[in-house]
């Protein structure tokens, strides 16, 4: 026995590790190539979608976000450029802020590099407030008071979209796919005209006279067209089968399983759209979809939901022979409303999903493993602050409108009757107005440090316009109640 503990003790010395040695050890860091489990990916295409009207990343995060893209193993990115393109068929179409020509040829340049096909996205039907809110363009509406809808039977409509896909493809001349969005377009139908010809022929022969042109225009440059499927789930058999000849449908749903929701991404819709020939894409999404109380509006991703769903359409996926998937980003639910959720804020369900996508599970050590792996590319310091910083901005703003609930209330009572101002108890009542004046001085900070946080990552517009938005009412809200308030002195 005591030989025994001899030979123990002697391997323990040669395979412990001295102090000097632990000093210099390095930490075990995960890597993104640590993240894959397989060899080869469940989903052959995995898309990544950049949706860029509200908080387009500048130029150079544009890049870097590329680089971060390619390491989570997606091989494909939907560019959604709407005012950020340079646009010459219209500059008022541009953001004052938008990419430049170079801009555009230096994505694609380092893009090539990474191995990331760029598919380039232009609405054609619904989404069109960019060009229909701009003076000279109202009279392409459907509907003469809403700018989200292009009439399919004016024939300056198709030339306007074809326009602007011709603008895409002289800076991105060699994309081998193209999506033209087409989805929500709510106001199909709803003029005198399209009505009638939609009863008389069809929705899906109204969608067609006005988007058929346009994909048989890009199937004669070799470019296959893609769209949003959401118009089609109603269609009639012979315009479905014309659209499979045309284009490959995108079916989006952003909300736990197609296999048992009841929304438009059932999977009786793939089914049937399979059964007509439709080259089929799934689309979950890794943020801008959140069913959070801020909705189109939240700050950050919620995790849970985002990992389900994508899991969900790599199940679809697999038993459907999918071409592939893509998880979109929303910045904005539609051009006219409100920011939501950062890129950078939401890094982790973008790696998270393309783990998924690529193993069709999260890797070892889940979410947390795909922050670890931003150490690698030196992000991940800037991630947890950025993460931290919306959070910070989503609690402050849940209790900032909590306060100003509970202000106007008392307020409104003590105006009915200024003898119940609870002076006895400095918590309640119209004392609630005190707080009102912590909320703004939060409110003032968090801003300054977006601004500090956000700095190089947004264009400084698209930053103060998510303080703005956000924060900026609580301090209107205070002036307001304290010019009421005058009336109780």
């Amino acid at each position: 026995m005591k030989k025994l503990a001899l030979i123990l003790a002697a391997l323990l010395v040669q395979t412990s590790i001295s102090p000097a040695q632990q000093a210099t050890a390095p930490s075990k860091v995960t890597t993104f190539d640590q993240l894959f489990s397989k060899e080869k990916p469940v989903t052959a295409k995995r898309g990544v979608h950049m949706h860029l009207t509200g908080l387009p990343p500048t130029p150079d995060r544009f890049v870097q976000l590329l680089k971060i893209f390619a390491a989570a193993r997606y091989n494909c990115v939907v560019i959604e450029w709407e005012d950020m393109f340079p646009w010459t068929i219209e500059k008022r179409f541009r953001s004052s802020f938008a990419y430049t020509p170079d801009d555009i040829r230096r994505f694609c340049k380092v893009a090539k590099k990474l191995n990331l096909e760029l598919i380039p996205e232009v609405q054609c039907l619904g989404h069109m407030e960019t060009p229909l809110s701009t003076l000279g363009y109202e009279h392409l509406r459907e509907v003469a008071s809403n700018s989200s809808g292009i009439n399919p039977l004016n024939p300056k409509s198709r030339e306007l979209i074809q326009g602007m896909v011709d603008d895409v493809l002289k800076l991105m001349p060699d994309v081998k796919q193209f999506h033209l969005g087409g989805d929500e377009a709510r106001t199909l139908g709803k003029n005198p005209e399209t009505k009638a010809y939609m009863e008389k022929h069809g929705k899906g022969a109204l969608y067609l006279h006005h988007v058929g042109p346009i994909l048989d225009n890009l199937n004669a440059r070799n470019i296959r067209p893609i769209l949003w499927h959401d118009m089609m789930c109603d269609w009639d058999s012979k315009a479905l089968k014309s659209l499979a000849a045309k284009c490959d449908l995108m079916v989006w749903g952003y909300y736990g399983h197609p296999d048992t929701t009841t929304r438009h991404f059932n999977t009786k819709y793939i089914k049937r759209f399979q059964e007509h020939g439709m080259v089929l894409w799934g689309a979950t999404a890794y943020k801008g979809a959140e069913a959070t109380p801020e909705r189109h509006t939240s700050d950050r991703p919620v995790v849970s939901e985002r990992v389900e769903n994508a899991t969900a359409w790599v199940d679809v996926s697999g038993r459907y022979k999918l071409k592939g998937i893509v998880a979109t980003g929303w910045s904005r639910w539609s051009v006219d409303t409100m920011q939501c959720v950062p890129i950078d804020a939401a890094l982790d369900t973008l790696i998270a999903i393309g783990v998924i996508l690529h193993d069709g599970k999260l890797p070892t050590g889940g979410v947390d493993a795909c922050v670890d792996a931003l150490e690698e590319l030196g992000e991940k310091e800037r991630f947890l602050a950025c993460k931290k910083l919306m959070e910070r901005m989503t609690g402050l703003r849940r209790n900032g409108w909590k306060v100003v609930r509970q202000a106007r209330e008392h307020l409104t009572l003590c105006l009915r009757d200024p003898r119940r101002t609870s002076a006895r108890n400095p918590a309640q009542g119209y004392k609630m107005v005190g707080y009102m004046n912590g909320i703004v001085r939060q409110s003032q900070r968090v801003g300054d440090q977006m601004r500090a946080t956000f700095k190089d990552l947004l264009p400084p517009e698209s930053i103060e316009e998510y303080i703005a938005t956000r924060l900026g009412p609580f301090k209107d809200e205070l002036d307001d109640i304290n010019e009421k308030a005058k009336a109780l002195k």
